[in-house]
């Protein structure tokens, strides 16, 4: 507790004002909101099917009447859940599930697909770039989850709205816009401090914003120390403390009626992040992979810009995006039982430009037209150094230095409300994707164009108001990436990947449907779904070892896959101050490389979660929830010789939880977080290291 007391004097000595403000997110009207406080840390209606989000249609609806499956999480709930990254605050939600391979960073599993097969985006801008592998990567850890208003996750292929990799779905990560009622300034501040047990870790971040209907300023600063872990049993595990730290301020101003402009910049960094599980044996190893490996630092630097108009000549609304990304993996590592020290220097430039219009035809016809732009610049290089002698060498980059990849897309989708009961939406899009790779040291390089035509359809009948059948058939791509047809060097699992510059697209059709039930007492939904995979792009055995021991690995359009599952969640409140929740998720994979068919990689086992709540008023609230999942060994041949997965496959778990939070004044939050209450030690399947032990998270949120 005293770690915690430090962290709120400290945080306070570096802004003097901050405020939790209400965003509306990618694709909305520019509105007059007024600025709010953040209210109480506890799950409220936003967990219901009304919840509102952007994502699916790339304009405001409610969960309820779009046909696809959305997870939506609003800023309360992000924050009530104190989640260090934005990914653990998805932990337990219906249809996703949370793999970590190494403190502080994490990815999240979609209907059975992760890394570039699913599309990250921040305020609507692609966060894949040209180097994000179809593996757990570290790049969504680089996205402030303090900063956040929203976060949306919308199951199944995308790609007709948002472009190549939203194979599984689309994630969205929407940071705060406050805006200002009056002629006034106003201004509001916020501090927020966070310590956790298990790791001793303290997570604080302070928040400003001033302004009136026509301008407004805001921005914010955030701070992480993480210590070693403690899992269950008491054991602290070496190689998982680092330190975060980020920042950032968003201008929005209306120079006139139904106009906004908005700029922002962003800035998140983990200087000297350890690789936990190449650090330590894993299983089937003796020793383990590396005697040194640190990402150091990882780096993401954003700038945006952004124009709305409500209405413009024959459009209903109008906006116009800009920006550019840079994401430096800097990266230091050596083999056990050498002398050789590796340091690479890889930076990732992705500039992005998009329009979106909006016209109401008709009352019951909305159509939405669009283009984006991306262009991704690669320079990688890399130099050994001997601990030894002190001497270096040059050595081959990761990546080829100047490899670039250009993405541009025409989309168009129509909502159309053909009943009182039964509406549509469908759409096309068509992309093309061109990739250069540099020469290489023989003087080869590698041109790969890439054209494709995405489509999807969705119905949502309602039943009465609050039930609605939903169906959605879709169809996604995923043109092969600078790290897919040019990565070369050490890989996780001992081994050693070449180039294959004869790679092609992957490609999806997958059908999903079910029922939504959206009502004030209970909201829900069962969806079930099918995903078929073409050409699914993976890393392939070339049959050779390298002396040091490591297995020789390609990339290769090897696998044809089908994944199917089901998804369920729901949210009762029977009465006033009761409320109860669950989830219940389940995927099944199957692949076939070379007639032979497997069951598919990185799996998640069953898994969900199932808790109730009670409010005696305003300020006070109880909760308790487990998390459950089941144990996982339909193993593809790759996971049995993953040292970070037992191959006897990953046992099941279940952990107790528990969180008391409390109004103490109109101005200050408490909340107390009990996690995993029986001391258990787990693994979430796939991850690299053991989840935290018993945890106490304690909270502390002051507006000002």
């Amino acid at each position: 507790m005293r770690q915690l007391l430090l962290a709120l004097c400290g945080v306070m000595a570096w802004a003097p004002t901050a405020v939790a403000l209400s965003a509306p997110g990618p694709g909305t009207e520019p509105v007059a909101d007024s600025a709010t406080e953040a209210t109480p840390a506890a799950p409220e209606a936003a967990s219901t099917l009304r919840a509102i989000q952007v994502t699916a249609t790339r304009r405001p609806e409610s969960k309820l009447d779009v046909p696809v499956a959305a997870t939506v999480l609003s800023g309360d709930e992000l924050r009530s859940r104190g989640a260090p990254t934005v990914m653990e605050a998805l932990r337990g939600e219906t249809g996703v599930f949370v793999q970590q391979t190494t403190p502080g960073q994490s990815i999240v599993i979609v209907r059975g697909l992760k890394g570039s097969e699913v599309l990250h985006l921040v305020d609507g801008f692609r966060l894949n770039n040209a180097i994000f592998r179809n593996a757990p990567n570290q790049y969504m850890a680089l996205v402030d989850a303090q900063m956040l208003d929203a976060l949306e996750v919308v199951r199944g292929p995308m790609s007709t709205l948002w472009g190549g990799d939203a194979m599984g779905g689309a994630i969205q990560m929407i940071s705060r816009e406050p805006r200002f009622d009056g002629s006034d300034w106003q201004g509001a501040g916020g501090l927020r401090a966070v310590w956790s047990s298990a790791d001793r870790a303290i997570l604080s971040r302070v928040d400003g914003a001033a302004g009136h209907e026509t301008l407004s300023v805001s921005g914010g600063l955030t701070y992480q120390n993480v210590n070693e872990l403690r899992v269950g049993g008491g054991e602290r595990l070496p190689f998982t403390a680092f330190t975060a730290r980020g920042g950032n301020v968003k201008l929005l101003a209306r120079p006139a009626d139904g106009h906004e402009l908005m700029a922002q910049v962003q800035f998140f960094e983990q200087p000297n992040t350890p690789r936990h599980d190449e650090l330590v044996p894993g299983f089937g190893q003796a020793n383990p992979g590396s005697a040194e490996f640190r990402f150091a630092p990882q780096v993401r630097r954003f700038a945006q810009a952004r124009w709305r108009a409500a209405s413009l000549a024959f459009l209903d609304g109008l906006e116009v995006q800009a920006g550019r990304q840079a994401i430096r993996d800097d990266r230091t590592t050596r083999e056990f039982g050498t002398a050789n020290r590796d340091i690479e220097r890889n930076t990732v430039t992705t500039d992005g430009f998009s329009i979106k219009a909006d016209r109401q035809w008709t009352p019951e016809r909305h159509l939405t037209l669009g283009l984006e732009w991306y262009r991704d610049r690669v320079d990688s290089f890399r130099f050994r150094v001997n601990t030894r002698t002190g001497a270096e060498s040059a050595r081959p980059s990761r990546f080829p230095d100047g490899s670039t990849m250009r993405q541009f897309g025409l989309f168009a989708t129509e909502d159309w409300q053909v009943t009182p009961a039964l509406d549509l939406l469908y759409g096309l899009r068509w992309s093309r994707v061109a990739t250069r790779l540099t020469p290489n040291a023989q003087g080869v390089g590698v041109d790969v164009d890439n054209d494709d035509l995405s489509g999807q359809i969705g119905l949502n009948y309602a039943f009465r108001d609050d039930v609605r059948l939903v169906a959605n058939l879709g169809r996604g791509f995923r043109a092969p990436n600078v790290f897919d047809l040019g990565v070369f060097g050490d890989r996780p699992g001992n081994r050693f990947q070449v180039p294959n510059p004869d790679l092609e697209p992957e490609r999806v059709t997958s059908i999903d449907g079910g029922l939504k039930f959206g009502g004030e007492a209970f909201s829900g939904e069962v969806i079930a779904f099918r995903s078929r995979y073409r050409d699914k792009i993976t890393t392939v055995l070339t049959g050779e070892r390298l002396p040091n021991g490591r297995l020789v690995v390609q990339s290769a359009n090897a696998v044809e896959q089908v994944l199917t599952g089901l998804e369920t969640g729901f949210d009762w409140r029977p009465f006033e101050a009761w409320r109860g929740y669950g989830s219940l998720t389940w995927t099944r994979g199957d692949e076939t490389v070379d007639g032979v068919r497997d069951p598919a990689d990185r799996i998640p086992p069953l898994q969900g979660r199932l808790g109730a709540e009670w409010r005696s008023d305003d300020r006070l609230s109880v909760e308790g929830w487990i998390f459950f999942a089941s144990r996982q060994d339909r193993l593809s041949p790759r996971d049995r010789i993953d040292p970070r997965i037992n191959p006897n496959g990953t046992a099941g778990y279940g952990t107790v939880n528990a969180r008391i939070a409390w109004a103490a004044t109109p101005d200050l939050d408490l909340a107390l977080r009990l996690e995993n209450l029986a001391d258990r030690r787990y693994r979430d399947h796939g991850s690299g290291l053991d989840d935290p032990g018993r945890n106490l998270i304690a909270t502390v949120d002051w507006r000002f």
